[in-house]
């Protein structure tokens, strides 16, 4: 730092003539020699009126005007011999005050107080970042030297790209390495890597055990054990109708951008009919009176807040958790803890043959709360003709997807199945792939036949003898099992309310919300106090992806008809003896034998292929129907003789696509990720007659039979000639 000189004394400044302050000297030593004079350091005053005889004088301190030119700190030393600025008054405000000054010729340019073009940022020598001095280099650690190291060796490698066209192709080089690493990395740890058995799911769930927490001893995927098959009962019981409705509360996960899906829902199966009677003509919504459906959200971002409390006043019918919109984030622990305090259902409206069971939440009651469009048709007829009654807890509390499309009076005849499901005493059998699986009849009081006939899953008996031991714990879904997991699949599944109250209240779960919420759903039942009390029920058949996903678990909309198809196709596999079927080396692999690749073969859609029509330019009602597995419009081929319209014509009604049924056909219908997938769900599942022209002249086949005027099967054309399941199972694989 240059130093700042000390004024000279009043005495040194008197004895320069004044002459000499107006010519301009051209002896450069000489004017060197006057600028450089010993000066004496200025002491301030100590006289409180500053007139002691040491003081300095006033012009010095404002030097006089001159006539030959200004005195300036900017004016150098060529045109003026006086110093070309006044020391400060405050030397105390810098570090060497004593320091002699330079001439302005040697100072000004390294003055830090001016600028130079030649560094505008007033270093000198500026260092770079790899040319530290020793002392920083000492200061830095050994991680963060080494790595400066290595990245100056790579950027003066000569390999390095340095041109822009060696820098563009270097990075686009790059991108396509990490987008097949991550694809690659995706297919290595992605369990579903082959289609799935659909067609054994529906013809044989008796092959298909319950969850049991012991892992697959075999790593091929155990489809199923042949050893012993042992029949469940058929759906729907004959006297299902005869026990009273379960009480169902389910909330749909949605986020505060997705009101078209929420209007989806709420004008389809929300709300329709057909889902909630059931097909043909129902129960009139009996079954799924105390069902309600809830949207689910966490808080909404600002920009939509307004529009929420907008949709809420509207509609009655959206749960703000007072949580950060999240996925994995611990919504769904959020959810199942504030319905355990918040969810309530309707009572039970109508009598039924067998009175329900007194569970120890049965007591709990509350006012009911503000009615959706959507809610019970009993609910607003009670509230209508003033004749409210309390809420009480439901049965089940189910967590849904909103691209999941839910067919109600389904999942409630199921649900309640599974609530009026009588236990075992027979202790688990040995196999963890093949339970003892028998039939118990369930007695009822009040129920004159009595014939409820419902699954034994080999379960132990409930040990708890508090008021809770005749609490039900289930656990249903879509059962994942493979390698890696084993959990009940995210887009729907259902926990009694003993469990969802233990999953509120436990402090151990609470620490483990966060990650994959369907895996973490199943790690919560496993921790359980009572888990192997827990009844993991799944249902695989009548839950799937929608066919336009082309996921493994895709293929056509599926109805009770088709299955019954598929399950007389399949007869052939299992006519055969069950050791020269299972001990084909190619299929049975460690005494599990996974299934043929036949067994999934979809006449809609295939496993990683994306979904095209049979035929082009089809018209809307044609492709809906093109979409329903095993359906005469999926199998049409250009240049094939059955056209289109011929296919619509000899099409299903539902009553006979339900052979005759309520219930018993497609549950959840997932993966819709398109509102135009949505729309075509809604019509395949809930549209369409209940019988058709054809079928009505068929009904009157006998009359025209004995009057001699029915056409024999030789004169028919062979594809109807030919019954539907024996064309699938012919050669199903050339289908398509």
């Amino acid at each position: 730092m240059v130093g700042i000189s000390r004024p000279p004394s009043p005495r040194t400044i008197s004895s320069i003539p004044l002459e000499d302050y107006e010519t301009s000297s051209t002896d450069s030593d000489e004017t060197t020699r006057m600028h450089t004079r010993s000066r004496v350091p200025f002491v301030q005053s100590t006289s409180p009126t500053g007139s002691s005889s040491g003081s300095p004088r006033s012009d010095f301190l404002f030097p006089p005007n001159l006539q030959s030119g200004r005195s300036s700190v900017s004016s150098t030393a060529t045109t003026t011999p006086i110093p070309s600025r006044s020391t400060s008054p405050l030397p105390q405000f810098y570090s060497n005050p004593s320091s002699s000054s330079t001439s302005d010729t040697d100072s000004e340019p390294n003055s830090p107080f001016l600028r130079t073009n030649r560094n505008p940022w007033g270093r000198e020598n500026r260092r770079t970042w790899w040319s530290a001095s020793r002392r920083r280099r000492k200061r830095d650690t050994r991680v963060l030297r080494t790595l400066k190291k290595w990245i100056r060796k790579l950027v003066r490698h000569p390999f390095f790209p340095s041109q822009p066209i060696t820098i563009v192709l270097t990075l686009i080089l790059l991108s396509i390495f990490a987008i097949f690493l991550t694809l690659l990395l995706i297919y290595i740890l992605n369990p579903d890597k082959e289609p799935l058995p659909w067609r054994a799911y529906c013809s044989a769930p008796h092959l298909y055990a319950p969850h049991n927490p012991a892992p697959p001893s075999s790593t091929s995927f155990p489809y199923f054990n042949a050893t012993s098959a042992k029949p469940f009962p058929p759906f729907p019981p004959q006297n299902l109708d005869t026990f009273s409705p379960a009480g169902i509360f389910l909330g749909v996960f949605s986020i505060d951008s997705g009101f078209e899906r929420r209007m989806l829902v709420r004008t389809t199966w929300a709300s329709h009919p057909r889902s909630r009677n059931g097909a043909g003509e129902g129960d009139a919504s009996r079954g799924t009176s105390r069902t309600i459906v809830r949207f689910i959200l966490g808080q909404p971002r600002k920009d939509w807040e307004r529009r929420i409390k907008l949709e809420m006043e509207t509609y009655n019918d959206i749960i703000i958790l007072p949580i950060p919109e999240n996925m994995n984030g611990g919504k769904t622990h959020a959810f199942f803890s504030w319905a355990s305090a918040n969810a309530w259902v309707p009572p039970i409206h109508t009598d039924s043959s067998v009175p329900p069971v007194v569970f120890s939440y049965s007591n709990q009651t509350t006012p009911p709360p503000s009615f959706a469009p959507h809610d019970t048709f009993q609910a607003w007829k009670n509230q209508n003709m003033g004749r409210l009654k309390p809420w009480v807890r439901p049965d089940f509390v189910v967590k849904v997807d909103d691209d999941s499309f839910v067919m109600l009076a389904e999942l409630e005849s199921r649900l309640r199945l599974e609530l009026y499901t009588k236990t075992g005493t027979q202790q688990e059998p040995k196999s963890p792939l093949a339970p003892n699986t028998s039939m118990t009849s369930m007695p009822a009081p009040g129920n004159p036949t009595g014939d409820l006939l419902v699954p034994d899953r080999g379960l132990p008996p409930l040990s708890v003898t508090s008021e809770q031991s005749n609490d039900p714990l289930i656990y249903w879904g879509y059962l994942v099992r493979n390698r890696l997991h084993t959990f009940m699949a995210g887009e729907l599944y259902a926990l009694s309310w003993s469990l969802v109250d233990w999953v509120a209240k436990d402090s151990v779960v609470k620490g483990l919300t966060r990650g994959a919420e369907d895996k973490q759903t199943a790690k919560w039942m496993k921790l359980h106090p009572r888990a192997s009390e827990v009844r993991w029920t799944s249902e695989r058949c009548w839950i799937y992806d929608h066919p336009r996903s082309g996921t493994v678990y895709a293929h056509g909309f599926l109805f009770p008809a088709e299955v019954a198809r598929v399950k007389r196709g399949m007869e052939a596999y299992f006519d055969k003896s069950t050791q020269g079927l299972f001990g084909n080396p190619s299929i049975a692999v460690g005494g599990i034998s996974p299934t043929p690749s036949a067994w999934a073969y979809s006449s809609v859609s295939t496993f990683g292929v994306r979904y095209t029509p049979p035929v082009p330019d089809l018209g809307i009602k044609y492709s809906i129907e093109a979409l329903v597995e095993g359906s005469d419009m999926s199998m049409v081929r250009e240049g094939s003789p059955m056209t289109p319209d011929y296919a619509w014509t000899h099409r299903e009604g539902r009553k006979r696509r339900y052979e005759g049924n309520r219930v018993g056909g497609t549950v959840v219908v997932h993966f819709i990720k398109k509102n135009m997938w949505y729309l075509e769900t809604a019509l395949a599942l809930l549209e369409g007659e209940e019988l058709l022209d054809s079928e009505t002249l068929q009904s009157q086949e006998p009359d025209r039979t004995a009057l001699g005027l029915t056409p024999s099967p030789s004169n028919m054309p062979s594809h109807t000639a030919q019954p539907r399941s024996t064309q699938l199972s012919a050669n199903p694989e050339n289908q398509r």
